[in-house]
């Protein structure tokens, strides 16, 4: 398969539909186009995943971009953490947090526990874990303490 001239042929097939991807090259390496950061970034199994989830949700979902952002870095003291992707409401709070795992790596309890762990300093409606082939959705119940698994990601008019 071949996009923009460059083979991609070491990407995994994901459980996300396609969209016109932008590969490039920098420093002999391969790059991928974020169209929420607006640039080229490292081609890693991760980044596929979110990258293709991000247009899934913007193109599937009818998720608003502009109130999308990826990697976004959060501040505990001198730690720093980066959230993959967070959605925010219109008023700017966040509202979803998306946490993202190469397509080789199981989706396991220490996955939830990082997203719990981000949530705990954003205190979003909903959680999304995903490697590309599996996906998990959750809304959060604050009032009884606790999280519901829904069977379908949300289309945001749904949120």
């Amino acid at each position: 398969m071949y996009f923009c001239g460059y083979k991609v042929t070491k990407m995994f097939r994901l459980n996300l539909p396609q969209y016109e991807i932008n590969i490039g090259e920098k420093d002999g390496k391969r790059t991928i186009f974020d169209f929420l950061r607006r640039k080229h970034v490292a081609l890693t199994p991760e980044e596929w995943v979110r990258q293709h989830f991000t247009h899934f949700l913007v193109e599937q979902k009818g998720y608003p971009k502009g109130l999308m952002g990826n990697e976004v870095e959060l501040h505990v003291g001198e730690k720093r953490l980066r959230c993959d992707t967070v959605l925010y409401h219109k008023q700017g709070q966040p509202q979803m947090i998306v946490e993202y795992k190469a397509p080789t790596i199981q989706i396991q309890q220490k996955t939830f526990d990082q997203i719990a762990a981000y949530n705990l300093l954003l205190h979003v409606d909903y959680l999304i874990v995903s490697n590309g082939l599996q996906h998990y959705c959750c809304k959060m119940d604050y009032n009884h303490q606790k999280y519901i698994f829904l069977e379908d990601i949300p289309d945001y008019e749904n949120l």
